[in-house]
């Protein structure tokens, strides 16, 4: 495949964007290369600025979930448009998807939109804060919950490292109150609520991790996650920003049996445009402003364009019974036959997989934690991400990043896919 468009747009924006990109991992630093560049999707495809079409692993990392540019939402979104694209006074519209999704998810009855998963999970944070009027949280190694300083405590890579900061300007003052356990690990919970007693607002996790690979959690550890919080008085904060209407219309609340008492929301919930939200009962929300003292803001909160995209796909995904059954099947086909495939080449791995999230990684040992999840051999890795690229199939950029399926993923898709990945296999 040529590139050579992409790397003069990647040229160009160096000079005026950080890095190039605006967000890193789109800069390909962990598999090597230049990024490319895209024009256009459609369903489950990527045209890039070379004229290559790509099947499309990342559905733009979780919210494609229906496939690009689909048209039902496309056609909302336009007639939208034409009657403005801000107000920043409250509509109607904002009513009725708080409405679906208070219906939708379990264990809620209020939800608060905001702009992006980052600022849902930093609110989240704040609430819990609020409402139990402690100050320490709990995050898990590995688990990114955006960018807000609180969550920069080993968000997804590095070494492990007990509340250590793993970015320049975040404060000593901020790690000191992010204590950090490791997924799929009760003991290193409890060891840490045992030794804080009462101090503890909240644990936040991503009940299945995208940012570490695709990490499931073992049995009984979120029930355990759930029991601790109950004995302790702290609030268990589900980050569903991937994982909420994609794992199921409930998310993986209703996927896993297991109730969260603050839950964010961000991906599938925008319908491709930037949309954040968390919710919880009556009583905790009571505590957000105007009602309560705890203060959350945000000007284009609630942005009608992005109401009509969000609530349009919660629609369509509501009224297709079968639409994640037909993802599961998809994934499972996929996770199967490329697992054959690689079994047959001897090449060491590990595949981990729940609903149409999955990863693979080159290692004989289980992938349990960020910690088993840095195990994997990166050169592998590099190897099959641009051979799979060089064959017209784009996944994730880091082996630390999980794949999401969309329903616009054909059979045939699939079958190109897995041509490509026996084709790779071959090569090495």
């Amino acid at each position: 495949m040529q590139y050579q468009r992409s790397s003069a747009l990647f040229q160009a924006a160096k000079k005026v964007i950080p890095g190039g990109v605006n967000s890193p991992v789109r800069a390909f630093q962990s598999v090597g290369g230049e990024p490319i560049f895209i024009e256009k999707a459609k369903g489950a495809y990527l045209f890039d600025a070379d004229g290559n079409q790509l099947i499309d692993y990342i559905s733009s990392w979780g919210p494609m979930i229906l496939g690009h540019a689909e048209q039902e939402v496309i056609d909302a979104i336009t007639s939208q448009a034409q009657k403005g694209t801000s107000y920043g006074i409250p509509t109607a519209l904002e009513t009725k998807i708080a409405t679906l999704v208070v219906d939708l998810v379990p264990n809620i009855d209020k939800v608060r939109f905001v702009n992006s998963g980052t600022e849902a999970c930093m609110s989240a944070v704040r609430l819990a804060r609020g409402f139990t009027k402690r100050e320490k949280i709990i995050k898990f190694a590995g688990c990114y919950h955006g960018h807000s300083d609180a969550f920069l405590i080993q968000a997804g890579s590095g070494a492990v490292t007990f509340g250590a900061p793993n970015s320049p300007g975040v404060t000593q003052g901020t790690a000191k109150d992010t204590l950090l356990a490791n997924y799929n690990d009760l003991d290193s919970v409890e060891a840490i609520f045992k030794k804080h007693q009462e101090g503890i607002a909240a644990i936040i996790i991503e009940p299945v991790a995208g940012n570490m690979g695709c990490i499931v959690p073992q049995e009984g550890f979120l029930e355990g996650l759930r029991s601790l919080c109950d004995q302790y008085g702290a609030l268990l904060i589900f980050d569903e920003v991937m994982t909420g209407f994609r794992l199921a219309l409930g998310g993986a609340q209703e996927r896993l049996g297991i109730n969260a008492d603050i839950v964010t929301f961000g991906k599938v919930i925008g319908g491709g445009l930037p949309v954040g939200a968390f919710a919880a009962r009556k009583e905790i929300m009571q505590e957000l402003a105007p009602e309560g003292p705890v203060y959350q803001a945000g000007t284009l909160s609630g942005n009608p364009l992005a109401m009509i995209a969000g609530l349009t796909t919660l629609n369509m995904l509501q009224e297709d019974k079968d639409l994640f059954k037909r993802l599961d099947d998809k994934t499972e086909r996929l996770h199967q036959e490329m697992k054959t495939l690689i079994e047959e080449k001897g090449l060491p791995h590990q595949f981990n997989r729940m609903g149409s999230m999955l990863s693979l990684h080159f290692t004989d040992t289980p992938v349990v934690d960020f910690k088993t999840a840095a195990l994997g051999n990166n050169d592998h890795f590099k190897a099959y991400f641009h051979g799979m690229l060089e064959r017209g199939v784009y996944l994730p950029p880091s082996a630390f990043e999980s794949y999401f399926l969309n329903d616009a993923l054909s059979q045939k898709d699939i079958d190109f896919t897995l041509e490509a990945f026996a084709s790779w296999l071959k090569s090495i």
